[in-house]
């Protein structure tokens, strides 16, 4: 798959870099499906993009927003991923709510969260169990320690290769996660990253070879476009 890294000065032209290939393919997705399906992410960097996606004059009853991960908390609390895609983007536009397709964080079980995540999925995409559907656009943050949505470094989910969600853990905190066989089959995965502190995360990730259950971005093997300013980017 092809893989594309761009180097840009600060947040601002990584998010208007990004608002460019959002518009891309939506226009794409719309001329030849009628419908456009993105995946949001969290993260400060995806906020600036979310803010310039709720001024776009998109019809929005053909935009279909999903969720790449999500901490296991109520969408009212600060750290919720759709608390603050709402917030910054989806509440501002006239998006029907039977096209927000949020993670479900309210049951006891997070595995049968993960489990009704992936059947909406399915449904939607009227995929069958084996079958992996295809997004238009998945956005992706990376932190410092390599991991992507909630596939973190030596853990369980970055294993699964037979579902389309999982549950993931962050020091002992649940999460509910796309696992990489859905996310690698995206039709374009877009990285945002900035800051020093991304570095040598970014170097290693991008590095010919590497350690992946060490930095699993690694295993993002997609269509990727890497949008990184130059401090993360690095000599």
């Amino acid at each position: 798959m092809a893989r594309q890294v761009e180097t840009w000065n600060n947040r601002a032209e990584i998010a208007a870099r990004a608002l460019l290939l959002c518009q891309i393919a939506y226009d794409q997705a719309i001329a030849k499906g009628d419908k456009f399906t993105i995946v949001a992410a969290g993260g400060s960097t995806p906020r600036v993009l979310y803010e310039l996606l709720a001024k776009k004059e998109w019809d929005w009853s053909k935009v279909h927003v999903f969720w790449g991960d999500e901490r296991y908390v109520p969408v009212t609390d600060p750290l919720s991923n759709e608390g603050m895609t709402r917030a910054s983007w989806l509440d501002l536009v006239a998006i029907p709510a039977s096209n927000i397709h949020a993670i479900p964080t309210g049951e006891d079980d997070p595995a049968i969260a993960a489990t009704q995540y992936e059947q909406h999925i399915q449904e939607f995409f009227g995929v069958t169990a084996g079958e992996v559907p295809q997004f238009d656009m998945i956005l992706l943050g990376m932190g410092d320690d390599g991991h992507t949505a909630s596939l973190f470094p030596h853990t369980d989910a970055l294993k699964v290769r037979d579902r389309l969600v999982t549950v993931g853990s962050k020091d002992g905190q649940p999460r509910i996660t796309m696992t990489l066989p859905l996310i690698n089959q995206a039709k374009e995965i877009l990285f945002m990253i900035e800051g020093v502190a991304k570095a040598k995360a970014l170097k290693a990730v991008l590095a010919p070879q590497g350690d992946s259950n060490q930095y699993p971005s690694r295993l993002i093997t997609g269509n990727t476009i890497w949008l990184c300013d130059r401090l993360a980017i690095g000599k």
